[in-house]
């Protein structure tokens, strides 16, 4: 997206200057919180926060420190396109414009209702636009199955409490189907987020919409919170993961910006 687009669209039709609206518009926090209750995949290392000092200092003032690690994939995070697919984009090297445009936000919540394995089909996506219009090139699409009510539940958001291969079977979350996945490509939007664990159904074995998308270079964000405040459509969405060098992915803050 170009810079001049931006503009119109931070801009709105009040026409009020861009500062004034970054300033006073309403935000939304689209991320969860990294804490030890964050849920990771389970064959992935958890979120570990270790504290080096939270304490008043002898020179007479307090000092907070901490060290932490964790797993690329795990809470609100992005996966990079080289994630799944050779020579793709890795983390740092993702357009800084690419994560960020005007939100589609697609609704299947009571799709949803009717099997946790549900997949998100091109008609989903199809009928979203017969009534707000043929996506954009350049959007955030973010599908909101109402899965974020269950976070940080890990048996209602994962389908498992167990952790290692052992767990991977028994996942169930609702994810893209495949032929969804290449309705986006071909509109050609700039990312993909899922309140959700995956943008692959919990049963997925072959992950075959991450390495649609990814092969178009079409990063995903996975965990996404708060979907249930934005609007179908109208909100501008920036996403801004942990820039690590050859990553393949990483946490990300990512914001909404409402109409």
């Amino acid at each position: 997206m170009s810079h001049r687009i931006l503009f119109v669209l931070l801009l709105g039709t009040a026409c009020r200057p861009v500062a004034d609206r970054l300033a006073h518009g309403k935000w939304v926090d689209l991320t969860y919180s990294f804490d030890s209750t964050t849920i990771y995949w389970p064959t992935a290392e958890p979120f570990r926060l270790t504290v080096v000092s939270a304490q008043r200092t002898p020179g007479g003032y307090y000092y907070a420190a901490n060290n932490f690690a964790a797993a690329e994939h795990g809470g609100t995070h992005l996966d990079a396109p080289v994630h799944f697919v050779e020579g793709r984009h890795t983390t740092d090297q993702i357009p800084i414009d690419q994560l960020m445009g005007p939100a589609v936000v697609i609704d299947v919540s009571h799709q949803v209702d009717s099997s946790p394995d549900y997949r998100v089909t091109a008609a989903d996506f199809e009928r979203w636009e017969s009534d707000h219009g043929k996506i954009p090139a350049g959007a955030i699409v973010l599908v909101k199955t109402g899965w974020g009510s269950r976070w940080p539940d890990r048996a209602r958001y994962l389908g498992t409490t167990k952790t290692g291969a052992a767990a991977v079977p028994e996942l169930h979350f609702p994810g893209i189907h495949l032929d969804g996945a290449r309705i986006l490509v071909r509109r050609k939007v700039n990312a993909v987020g899922v309140d959700t664990p995956s943008l692959d159904n919990g049963q997925s074995t072959t992950f075959g919409v991450h390495r649609r998308l990814f092969a178009s270079n079409i990063p995903g964000f996975e965990n996404v919170a708060n979907l249930d405040r934005l609007p179908a459509t109208g909100a501008f969405v920036i996403a801004l993961p942990m820039k690590i060098k050859g990553g393949s992915g990483g946490p990300l803050r990512i914001v909404a910006l409402l109409p």
